[in-house]
């Protein structure tokens, strides 16, 4: 199915392309607020909207070395239902923060400046040259949607959650970040619901707070919209409370 453009005609329809999505969360034990920034209004993919950083897996994610990986449940249910590495989407999860944030999840490594020169993307050659490794460390592998039909873009977007705390550096300096989200600020969940925000981060957030709030998960859910009809189904996850262990004892 294609989509359906402003002057009537009917486009291609896009392929769908592997991404992360990275709500950061600051505080979660007290008084729980998440990273987000408004996407430009003339952008291709939801303009205007609240979002949480992320994007799509670039060619070069793939090269990647991580300096921690995440938890063996979040890598098991990252391998369900999917092709792509679990580590090249993890990358991404880290260089979207990065780009679009400022904000490193790495470890400090003076080793890494030799991999710059040589580095895939701009991004890479900048991290690494900076003399981090990117970290996967506490991340949570919670949610997983693909843009249904219709739409100019479509993306499998895998969702992470992750302590802030985990992040290098002030919290609240975004001076690093690139121009694709403005308005980058830290709002408390109960207050998203006043901002633009697409449905499926609607969803997402529900699944956030059920998770801050101390339920025990069941699964990963996963909206698969590639094809007709949808479906919807929980990737099994073994170890769920080693997920949650892992970011209260950081």
């Amino acid at each position: 199915m294609g989509w359906r453009a402003a002057d009537g005609g009917v486009n291609p329809a896009p392929p769908i392309r592997d991404a992360a999505t990275v709500v950061i969360v600051r505080d979660a034990a007290t008084d729980p607020r998440v990273l987000v920034g408004q996407r430009g209004k003339g952008a291709a993919f939801m303009p205007s909207k609240f979002v949480f950083p992320g994007g799509a897996v670039d060619a070069a994610d793939a090269a990647i070395r991580l300096a921690e990986p995440p938890s063996a449940a979040t890598l098991a249910a990252l391998g369900q239902e999917a092709a792509i590495d679990p580590t090249a989407v993890l990358a991404a999860a880290v260089r979207e923060v990065w780009e679009e944030t400022g904000l490193a999840f790495a470890r400090p490594d003076p080793s890494a400046r030799a991999d710059a020169a040589s580095a895939a993307s701009a991004s890479w050659a900048r991290f690494l040259g900076a003399g981090l490794r990117p970290s996967a460390a506490g991340f949570t592998f919670f949610f997983r949607a693909i843009t249904p039909p219709g739409r100019p873009r479509r993306f499998d977007a895998r969702f992470f959650l992750v302590d802030a705390d985990r992040a290098l550096g002030d919290l609240d300096d975004f001076s690093g970040a690139e121009d694709e989200l403005a308005n980058l600020h830290w709002v408390r969940l109960d207050e998203m619901r006043r901002l633009d925000v697409p449905f499926i981060t609607e969803v997402a957030l529900a699944e956030v707070a059920a998770r801050l709030g101390g339920a025990a998960p069941s699964g990963v859910p996963f909206f698969d919209n590639s094809g007709t009809p949808p479906r919807f189904l929980r990737l099994a996850v073994s170890g769920d409370e080693d997920e949650r262990g892992d970011r209260d004892g950081q």
